[in-house]
């Protein structure tokens, strides 16, 4: 492979083929994890125990059949929480994956609007909140699972809308749908480590966002007042999902480069990896032995977003990605 071959001549002539010495180690490599000829995989989790799920965009020829989910998560203490999206109905539920078993469903019918996309799902077992986002009117739905509480804050406020100035390039050209620039809210979500910031960011366009936590679980706070407690971090690169390592860093994907992106503490961004196979990755999950586990749905080749010519490519994919 190229890579390996890069590394081979590295080793051998050491300073004349190097800007420096010793030569950068390789960049990790993915593994395929599995494919799927029929399906869009869109989302990914992996419990604790090492079981990996995913989820694929409702077909009408098997949807009696299976449980509809827009996103996924695996939390600390072996349970899957899904949000589920059918008949306008948005839904967060918590399957015990100890008996697999439902154990409880959260309804969020009557608080957001049934145009609503409620895309990505945070849990923070410790504090016993959920967070998700609204990627299309833009918003952060909070959830105290202790009560079942829940409301919808921050709908007004920039760092969840996308930036009507940014333009989105992928593939050479502006991402449009009925000849229109797409723009897609708030989405991508990630809870550090210790639960204390919750970061954020609009879809299409390279801004990110965080605010502490205990702001949002407070719920004497309106949306302005929360707005106010927004930090804005900066220009970073447009993502789908992120995710947090144990060490503080996030990583995210830019789907412009068929890449994934590491943002360290301190706000460095890196590139971990550039693989022609990461066609708009688009969710993460990190497994107890260190891999980054990254399905690609390849949103930017379907059919609406090409004139009506579908330039998908068979398989689907879920990968993963050593980093620790």
């Amino acid at each position: 492979m190229i890579r390996s071959s890069l590394f081979i001549i590295c080793y051998t002539i050491g300073i004349t083929a190097c800007n420096k010495f010793p030569c950068e180690p390789e960049k990790p490599q993915l593994t395929t994890v599995i494919t799927d000829d029929t399906f869009q995989l869109t989302g990914v989790a992996i419990s604790t125990d090492g079981r990996l799920f995913t989820n694929y965009n409702w077909a009408p020829e098997v949807h009696d059949k299976h449980f509809l989910a827009q996103a996924l998560f695996a939390d600390e203490v072996n349970n899957l929480w899904a949000v589920t999206d059918y008949a306008n109905s948005h839904k967060l539920v918590k399957i015990n994956l100890n008996n697999n078993t439902t154990e409880k469903t959260y309804s969020f019918d009557g608080m957001t609007a049934a145009t609503s996309h409620i895309k990505n799902v945070q849990i923070d077992d410790q504090h016993q909140f959920a967070y998700l986002t609204n990627s299309s009117e833009g918003g952060i739905v909070v959830v105290n699972l202790a009560t079942g509480n829940m409301r919808q804050v921050l709908q007004e406020h920039y760092s969840t809308k996308s930036d009507p100035n940014f333009t989105f390039i992928i593939d050479g050209r502006e991402l449009v749908k009925n000849g229109q620039p797409v723009k897609i809210n708030s989405d991508g979500i990630a809870l550090t480590p210790d639960g204390e910031w919750l970061y954020y960011k609009p879809l299409t366009d390279d801004k990110l966002y965080r605010i502490r936590t205990e702001y949002l679980r407070n719920e004497t706070m309106n949306s302005a007042q929360l707005g106010s407690q927004v930090e804005d971090l900066g220009h970073f690169a447009p993502t789908d999902g992120m995710i947090f390592d144990q060490k503080g860093n996030l990583y995210i994907g830019d789907m412009r480069k068929y890449a994934i992106l590491r943002i360290t503490p301190d706000l460095k961004m890196e590139t971990v990896t550039v693989d022609a196979n990461l066609i708009w990755p688009d969710s993460y999950s990190i497994s107890k032995d260190g891999w980054l586990y990254i399905s690609c749905s390849q949103i930017q080749k379907q059919p609406e977003y090409n004139e009506g010519v579908n330039k998908r490519i068979a398989p689907y994919a879920i990968y993963k990605l050593k980093i620790e």
